[in-house]
């Protein structure tokens, strides 16, 4: 073991220093890599949220015409429109649903914020 007068109080000083920003560096590297996985999920979920929309959307566009048009024939243009209108809201909804429920599974970087807990508790305590 060594004798605490072989080193100086600056060169414990700079170890404190330098190992505090090893930490830290480290606490950087953790919260990079654990959003980097968060945010390959958040895609899928905001993926299919996406089509689900434009595809409702088009949907929507392109039915609409062509059943309003036709069911016009047999019913007034107000029910036409609306019998078209609530099964292509119906399945724009399961999907925007689906969607949401993808981007409910993205969770935030626990194994960070534990190891900075820790790391705070660790500054905490006094020193021998």
């Amino acid at each position: 073991m060594m004798a605490t007068s072989d080193r100086s109080f600056s060169v414990v000083l700079q170890d404190v220093v330098r190992n505090l920003q090893e930490i830290v560096r480290a606490e950087v590297r953790l919260a990079k890599i654990e959003l980097r996985e968060e945010a390959v999920k958040a895609k899928s979920g905001g993926v299919l949220l996406g089509a689900g929309a434009i595809g409702g959307l088009f949907a929507m566009l392109f039915l609409l015409f062509a059943i309003f048009y036709g069911l016009t024939r047999v019913m007034p243009d107000w029910a036409a429109a609306l019998t078209v209108a609530a099964p292509l809201a119906i399945a724009a909804a399961v999907m925007i649903n689906a969607g949401v429920t993808h981007l409910k599974k993205v969770h935030p970087p626990h194994k960070t914020i534990e190891s900075l807990k820790e790391n705070v508790e660790w500054s905490k305590q006094p020193t021998k």
